[in-house]
């Protein structure tokens, strides 16, 4: 937890009805401070409101919906992105997260907001090869899917250049980040591992883990400690697909797949469905982009910056996952075995 008492503020949010913007909302609010948030849907939004946050109905990518929920406010997190495996709409993509990113930051920029912090991503490294890169990392070759390409464009030609032209921004750089109703393919992976529905699980495939409430405290602690102009990597310990399952059997008796599915099956079966998605629509699992992207790679970083600047301690991925693993069962009506 962030220490010393925070005079109570006003924050504008994005994103807040996604897993990682929701779960940062409602610590703001529990914490005292003011929460504006920005919505497509205030329908969706209607347990935010009921905490008192402030809901406005607009979108990252019409700029004119942005200014009046902005305005005033003591501080931006800018967590709204476009996250899909497998999409064939390139243009979506770029639309939310590179022009949607500059939107945001501009209008920041306009108002002369005191400070922001921006959420990028480990994926912006793209396959780290089994390296725990740093801030400093920079990825400069072809990215395995369209989310990882933008938001590099979204941190690299959007937000470091207003930095250096001096908008007071932070950035934060999540890895793979784990809880209760995360709907993201991990998400679902774990999911149908407790139900027993996942055949096998990728080789040598691994991430950085931290748990949702880490990650929200790794943002609210850049916003009051980081530094304008600095990156800091919010993410958790190291650990494969594979530990992560077999961590989550000693925890719930559930026994993980033992198939365990090598790179070069992957990689061969991802040019395949290259050729099967131009005519069939595929899930997002079984699409050349989702095949790539679990075949083998490691997007691993290193928060031991963000533990010296922000004072950024998260929990261990056994805490974490007894946690998540509880909540999902209880919703899937899934008991534990002995």
């Amino acid at each position: 937890m962030s220490t010393g008492v925070q005079a109570a503020m006003k924050y504008f949010v994005t994103g807040a009805t996604g897993f990682i913007g929701g779960a940062l909302a409602r610590s703001l609010v529990a914490r005292g401070h003011e929460v504006v948030a920005l919505v497509r849907s205030p329908e969706k939004a209607r347990d935010l409101a009921a905490l008192g946050i402030e809901i406005y109905k607009g979108d990252i990518t019409e700029k004119e919906t942005i200014r009046a929920p902005m305005t005033g406010v003591d501080g931006v997190f800018h967590v709204a992105a476009w996250y899909k495996i497998g999409t064939k709409d390139k243009h979506v993509a770029e639309t939310i997260n590179v022009g949607g990113t500059r939107n945001v930051l501009e209008v920041m920029r306009d108002l002369s907001i005191p400070k922001g912090v921006y959420t990028s991503t480990l994926a912006i490294f793209s396959d780290t090869n089994g390296r725990l890169e740093d801030e400093r990392y920079r990825f400069d070759g072809r990215h395995i899917s369209e989310y990882d390409r933008t938001k590099a464009a979204a941190h690299y030609d959007v937000a470091l250049p207003m930095i250096a032209a001096g908008l007071p921004l932070v950035i934060v750089q999540p890895g793979a980040v784990y809880g209760p109703g995360d709907a993201s393919s991990l998400g679902d992976a774990l999911r149908q591992y407790l139900q027993g529905k996942l055949p096998l699980v990728p080789q040598k495939s691994a991430f950085t883990w931290a748990y949702i409430d880490d990650v929200v405290e790794g943002h609210i602690l850049a916003m009051e400690k980081g530094k304008p102009g600095e990156s800091y990597i919010i993410a958790g310990p190291p650990h494969t697909l594979v530990e992560v399952l077999r961590t989550a059997e000693r925890i719930t008796g559930i026994p993980a797949p033992r198939l365990q599915a090598p790179p070069a099956m992957l990689s061969l079966a991802s040019g395949i469905m290259g050729v099967v998605e131009r005519v069939v629509t595929l899930p997002e699992a079984y699409t050349s982009e989702g095949l790539r992207a679990s075949a083998g790679v490691t997007y691993l970083g290193t928060n031991a910056k963000a533990k010296r600047e922000l004072g950024y301690a998260p929990r261990s991925l056994e805490d974490g996952l007894r946690l998540t693993v509880a909540y999902e069962m209880e919703r899937l009506g899934v008991k534990a075995k002995k």
